[in-house]
């Protein structure tokens, strides 16, 4: 679709602009990608609420006010990638424009108008991009993966990074809204449609995958109804009775109060009822053991697409923070000398922990530019709200956390206590040991890859040995031995400091 490789080189570390247009039932969303080629950021994101699948069940025509506020958010769009140097933007359009009979007469307009050539595809190439979308986000993925848009609702299965079977249906709550029949009525239907869904894929009870805008509101609600205290809807975690008491709770709350409490916008609230009727009936049809929210979806999958297998295979969270440390540290690839200087303290961690210490060493030192006032709390906002693909909340606490511990020797006065709850006892004291041992390593610069010295920590006797390289003799000077010492009082250990000769 894009017209021209984006990965020329399977060794890529960065991906230049590139803007994709998705042009749904409901929305159009330009988004621009730039940074880690394994990890793409939003270097541009808007959308514009069109609604072209409005009626569309009764008409069989695109919504005709859609249209027009659609091809002006596409004029604008196609201004401002000029602008950022993200032309010529790729743009797909999913079940409203395909099934409308003027869909072409709309696609030929926007080409005309905008240069836009807009790529029409059928459900179960969506059910496939969608998916593609979260094994950008969670490599090696297994499960079933549901895509709702305003028209249609997109199944996928996922195993071992690759797609399986793929089937698409009419359950988008827009086409939902032009139902003709009672609400009981519209439930049997949905059930049925799902069943069907059911027969064609075969028994799916492992994660449960939610793409689209309507399971990130619905989420949103559920956050609210639990008073959860990190509202980052990607990789957001329900199971199947979070599901159904928050369908209870939008029946029983009303949608302005929820719009209030919420902030989720008048457009996209509006059809969340309907969109809680088909997500019940999916969990109670497919009985999913996990529920995960994805931010990705068609956008990523289109460039998951291009991505050649070696650039796949690696590490989303790892290689953003490469990219980051390049662009910003102080001195780019001290922190992995960091990490192998910290890591004698991790002896018996497991290799998730492992990642998240080394992703704390790379982004050690990004944050330098922010008033020494505020660099901690900055610190956890970068690592809690970020784009970083492939982390779990609470891993985003324990990175956060680490973090904040490496500009700040005490978190007390912070604003951190509500969201520290998703992190166990054992975590926290984890977390401040990494980010207190960063705090002391950034203190022993030599050159980025020359090591400092070497951590012995040995936790049955209590003891913290430090054995100094000659050359960083002179570094430890009176800062660099408190902080030592902070390190070793966290520890509850006695200290050992050695000059190899």
């Amino acid at each position: 679709m894009f017209g021209r490789p984006l990965f020329n080189d399977e060794d890529a570390q960065a991906l230049s602009r590139v803007g994709v247009l998705d042009v749904g039932s409901n929305s159009v969303r330009l988004v621009v990608f730039d940074g880690a080629a394994r990890s793409p950021a939003y270097f541009y994101n808007e959308k514009i609420m069109c609604a072209l699948g409005a009626g569309l069940a009764k008409t069989g025509r695109l919504n005709p006010e859609g249209r027009v506020r659609a091809l002006a958010a596409m004029r604008r769009f196609a201004q401002l990638a000029d602008g950022m140097g993200a032309s010529p933007l790729t743009a797909v359009a999913t079940a409203a424009v395909r099934e409308a009979a003027d869909g072409a007469e709309f696609c030929a307009e926007v080409e005309r108008e905008t240069g836009i050539h807009i790529h029409v595809i059928d459900g179960e190439e969506e059910a496939r991009l969608s998916a593609q979308g979260v094994l950008l986000g969670w490599p090696g993925s297994y499960g079933l993966v549901c895509d709702i848009g305003g028209s249609s609702m997109e199944l996928a299965e996922i195993s071992g990074g690759r797609v399986g079977k793929r089937v698409t249906s009419p359950l988008g709550p827009l086409k939902l809204k032009d139902f003709q029949g009672t609400k009981k009525a519209r439930k049997e239907y949905i059930a049925s449609v799902i069943n069907g869904l059911a027969e064609q894929l075969g028994p799916q009870k492992n994660r449960l995958f939610l793409v689209g805008g309507s399971w990130r509101a619905f989420a949103r609600i559920d956050m609210d109804r639990r008073n959860y205290p990190l509202h980052v809807q990607h990789e957001y975690r329900m199971n199947s009775a979070a599901i159904s008491a928050t369908a209870d709770y939008i029946e029983t709350q009303g949608i302005e109060n929820l719009r209030a409490r919420t902030g989720i916008s008048k457009e996209r609230i509006n059809l969340v009822p309907l969109a809680s009727e088909v997500l019940r009936q999916v969990v109670r049809t497919f009985r999913p053991h996990d529920i995960a929210v994805s931010s990705y979806g068609i956008r990523e999958g289109m460039l998951y697409e291009q991505m050649p297998q070696k650039l796949r295979d690696r590490d989303p969270l790892i290689e953003s923070c490469y990219f980051a440390e390049a662009k910003d540290a102080r001195l780019p690839g001290f922190g992995l000398t960091l990490f192998n200087f910290v890591l004698p303290l991790f002896k018996s961690a497991p290799r998730d922990h492992l990642r998240l210490i080394k992703a704390a060493c790379l982004l050690h030192d990004v944050s330098w530019r922010a008033h020494p006032d505020y660099r901690a709390e900055v610190c956890f906002d970068n690592a809690t709200r970020a784009n970083l693909g492939g982390l779990k909340h609470r891993e985003r606490v324990f990175l956060g956390l680490a973090l904040l511990h490496r500009y700040s020797n005490s978190r007390e006065g912070t604003r951190f206590d509500p969201v520290l709850r998703l992190l166990d006892a054992k975590d926290i004291h984890e977390a401040e040991v990494l980010g207190k041992a960063m705090r002391f390593g950034a203190m022993l610069w030599l050159q980025k890859e020359q090591p400092p010295g070497e951590l012995h920590w040995y936790p049955k006797k209590r003891v913290l040995e430090l054995t100094l390289a000659k050359e960083a003799e002179a570094l430890f000077g009176e800062v660099a031995q408190a902080r030592f010492q902070s390190l070793a009082s966290t520890l509850n250990a006695q200290t050992v400091v050695k000059i190899r000769r």
